[in-house]
């Protein structure tokens, strides 16, 4: 049986030299806790290098092909999204137990790890919806979804390389 291999594409801030390899995120709000982040769709990667990666004025994109043998695939497999989303109802049920704080991304990333959720597998691929205007074409029809991937070994990345740069607006 073949792998699953998709292209997908890493945004990061323009800096001096070019990347070797992605950049880790350290925010503690990420999506999906510290992880390698790749979009799905190109146009996904190039808004978050306009909105996002302000700091230098430049953004840049870069692709690779990831093996998804071994990602929680949210978005496409209707199995894993049924896990993903009993993962998430039962992160949400223990803090509404404890009731200590605000509910939070790094609260639910922190208890996946605390339980080892994702400690089997490669990555989780979801989705949400897209700021970008360019895919509302038809009003309240957002008929693309704004597909990520958090890799978490990046043992499944191959041919990793610069795409282009960007200036942000």
């Amino acid at each position: 049986m073949s792998a699953l291999i998709r292209e997908m594409y890493h945004t990061q801030e323009r800096w001096g030299t070019r990347l070797t390899a992605p950049i880790q995120t350290k925010n503690k709000n990420a999506w999906l806790g510290s992880a390698y982040y790749f979009w799905y769709y190109e146009g996904d990667a190039i808004w978050w290098g306009i909105t996002a990666k302000k700091w230098t004025g430049y953004y840049e994109v870069y692709h690779a092909n990831l093996n998804c043998d071994n990602v929680l695939d949210t978005v496409f497999n209707e199995e894993h999204y049924k896990l993903w989303i009993k993962y998430v109802e039962i992160a949400i049920e223990k803090f509404l137990k404890k009731q200590k704080g605000e509910l939070s991304l790094k609260y639910i990333n922190d208890f996946f790890k605390e339980k080892g959720v994702f400690d089997d597998i490669d990555g989780v691929m979801f989705q949400d919806i897209t700021d970008n205007p360019d895919f509302w074409i038809v009003k309240k029809f957002q008929y693309k979804k704004r597909i990520q991937i958090a890799v978490y070994n990046l043992g499944i990345m191959s041919n990793f390389a610069f795409r282009f740069e960007g200036k942000c607006v």
